[in-house]
């Protein structure tokens, strides 16, 4: 079985990050699964007799009761995975037209994914290794992300569109426009006023849809994205953290470095240096 590295319950479900060799195996679960590679390597998973190799450009997906064998076939190669067992309670009151109780919500067990899951795939690892620094609302906020992505580049192509938002918070598509125009470029210098023209809204009904949907601020959603952003770069190495700083849209790098500090806790260069450490020993899946 693969090793624990980490993992993490919430209203979510549960999130594993395994540390996986050619012995893996996916138990059959209650919940939806959805499974990811994180670094180098892949391996070979047979799901309800098909294999399925699964490297970073695939992503896996189990209906509740189905599991995932490994492949004899599977390379040596050693890497990571990212398992989110998902709660149906959590999903249904996100997307209740698609996640109603049925057995199979997901119509194929395996997709390309897409760059923006891949980056939030990343990050959420690169999270959970330093999860000192990491909040509960962080988390559920990358997931939640995740699930709108995931339902934008999949669900809405297998079934009808208006299907797959009907009863969501998310089912004004003015709203989604503006999360994909804030997610397309984090920015802290956004102006909301002319966010809220493009998707035809005028401001007052902008705040208060956004609010209604989302469950946050516009500011404090794009702070979430400005931060996840943030790490993903920091984590890469990419360039200086004052170029970080400035495609972020910060004046200057010390208020970056504020901002960081008041979201993750610590400076950005000392969340780089931390995530250049090796992950620790794993945990015991019951202390989390």
């Amino acid at each position: 079985m693969p090793r624990t590295i980490r993992v993490f319950d919430g209203r979510f479900g549960r999130l594993r990050l395994l540390d996986a060799g050619t012995d893996e195996s996916l138990p059959p679960a209650a919940e939806p699964q959805i499974v990811v590679r994180h670094n180098t390597g892949e391996a070979a998973f047979v799901v309800e007799g098909a294999r399925i190799l699964l490297a970073r450009d695939k992503m896996l997906f189990l209906n509740p009761g189905v599991g995932g064998e490994s492949s004899p076939e599977a390379g040596a190669l050693r890497s990571q995975l990212l398992v989110l067992q998902l709660a149906g309670d959590w999903l249904h009151a996100r997307f209740p037209a698609v996640f109603d109780g049925s057995t199979h919500p997901f119509a194929s067990a395996e997709e390309q994914i897409t760059p923006r899951i891949r980056q939030l795939a990343d990050t959420l690892a690169i999270e959970s290794v330093n999860d000192q620094f990491l909040s509960p609302e962080r988390l559920e906020f990358m997931l939640e992300e995740l699930m709108l992505s995931i339902a934008e580049a999949y669900l809405g192509k297998r079934q009808a569109s208006a299907r797959v938002w009907r009863g969501s918070p998310l089912a004004d598509s003015r709203i989604r426009r503006a999360l994909a125009l804030l997610r397309a470029k984090p920015n802290k210098e956004t102006n909301m006023d002319e966010l809220a023209s493009q998707v035809g809204l005028s401001r007052s009904r902008f705040y208060d849809l956004f609010h209604l949907c989302t469950g946050r601020s516009p500011r404090a959603y794009l702070d979430l994205l400005c931060v996840e952003s943030a790490i993903a770069k920091l984590s890469a190495g990419e360039g200086k953290i004052a170029d970080v700083s400035a495609e972020l849209g910060f004046s200057a790098q010390s208020n970056f470095t504020r901002f960081f500090q008041h979201q993750v806790g610590i400076p950005p260069s000392e969340y780089r240096r931390a995530a250049a450490k090796p992950p620790s020993e794993p945990q015991d899946p019951e202390q989390k």
